[in-house]
């Protein structure tokens, strides 16, 4: 069985950076899309960012440009590299990878496979 763990999450000041880890345990290279979602206290979880077995990447709008989602060549592992920071993106973290979705887009996007337990970023 595939599991995915993330790490890198922590609290940092507006303006600032992480990067945001996710280390895949198992048989995982066949997945058609990867991504993060986040859910902040309060509101429904959302799609952050999606990469698919091709490469190609997608962002949500209230992300573009800030964030950059990336995978190694094994698919082993997924990155999100976040920048300019703001409290709106204070939320916890999912990685997230489906072996058959629907869209591998933000919008639509919303039952993936498998996610991980989630790491917490906190923006003040």
């Amino acid at each position: 069985d595939v599991q995915l763990v993330e790490s890198g999450g922590g609290s940092v000041q507006a303006g600032g950076s992480l990067r945001l880890s996710c280390v895949a345990a198992g048989y995982s290279y066949t997945a058609e899309c990867w991504g993060w979602f986040r859910q902040a206290p309060g509101k429904e979880r959302e799609g952050v960012a999606t990469i698919d077995k091709g490469g190609n990447t997608e962002y949500a709008d209230a992300v573009q440009g800030r964030f950059a989602v990336s995978q190694n060549d094994e698919k082993t592992t997924l990155w999100l590299q976040m920048a300019n920071l703001n409290p709106d993106d204070t939320a916890m973290y999912y990685c997230a990878v489906d072996w058959n979705p629907y869209d591998c887009k933000t919008g639509s996007w919303s039952d993936p496979d498998l996610m991980g337990q989630g790491t917490q970023v906190t923006v003040s």
